[in-house]
C-alpha cells in the first residue's frame, strides 16, 4: 500500500485545484495554483505544465515541492511534500498524462507542455476552522520579543513608537 489513501486520493480528484509551491533559487517562495492536480498512482501526484515557467524553472533548479490540496467546504485538506520529475512531450510519461487528462474530460491537453508527477514523500493533515465570531483567529508569537506591528501578539506587547516617546508637549507643562 502507498502513502496515499482512498481518503487523499478522493479529496485530490474531487477538488483538482492544488496549490503548488516551490523555492526560487534566490529563496523566495513561488506559489502555484494548478486546476489539473490529480493522482497518479498511489506514491504520487501530478498536474499538467499549460503556463508555468517558474514552477518548472524551479524544479529545474532542484527545488522540493509542496502541494496543498483543501476541501473549501468543510475546510481540510493536505499538504503532500517530496520532489518532483518533469516529463517533456515524447516520454511515455507525458503520453500516460494526457490521456489521464482525456479520460478525466480535459479540453487543454493540447496545450500542455510538460507532466511533472511529485513523490509524496511526507504528508500532514491541514485543518482550518472558523472562529465561533466569525473574525479571524489572533495570531500568537513564540517568542515575547515579537512586535505587535507585525500581526503577532505577545504576553507583553510592545507599545507604538508614539507611546514610547513620552509626553508630548501639548500635555507636558
Amino acid at each position: 500500500m502507498g502513502i496515499l489513501t482512498d481518503h487523499m486520493k478522493r479529496l485530490v480528484n474531487e477538488q483538482q485545484l492544488g496549490f503548488h509551491a516551490t523555492v526560487c533559487p534566490d529563496g523566495s517562495p513561488n506559489l502555484s495554483p494548478k486546476g489539473s492536480t490529480r493522482v497518479w498512482d498511489d506514491d504520487h501526484l501530478f498536474f499538467a505544465d499549460i503556463c508555468s515557467p517558474q514552477t518548472i524553472a524551479n524544479l529545474r533548479a532542484g527545488s522540493l515541492i509542496e502541494v496543498n490540496v483543501v476541501d473549501q467546504f468543510v475546510r481540510k485538506g493536505y499538504r503532500f511534500k517530496g520532489r518532483a520529475v518533469i516529463h517533456e512531450p515524447g516520454s511515455i510519461e507525458f503520453a500516460e498524462g494526457i490521456e489521464r487528462m482525456r479520460a478525466d474530460g480535459s479540453k487543454l491537453t493540447g496545450r500542455v507542455k510538460a507532466v511533472v508527477v511529485s513523490r509524496c514523500g511526507t504528508l500532514s493533515r491541514s485543518s482550518h476552522r472558523p472562529t465561533t465570531t466569525g473574525q479571524r483567529p489572533k495570531r500568537t508569537c513564540s517568542k515575547p520579543t515579537a512586535r505587535a506591528s507585525q500581526g503577532c501578539t505577545t504576553p507583553h506587547p510592545v507599545r507604538p513608537a508614539a507611546d514610547r516617546s513620552g509626553p508630548s508637549s501639548s500635555h507636558s507643562r
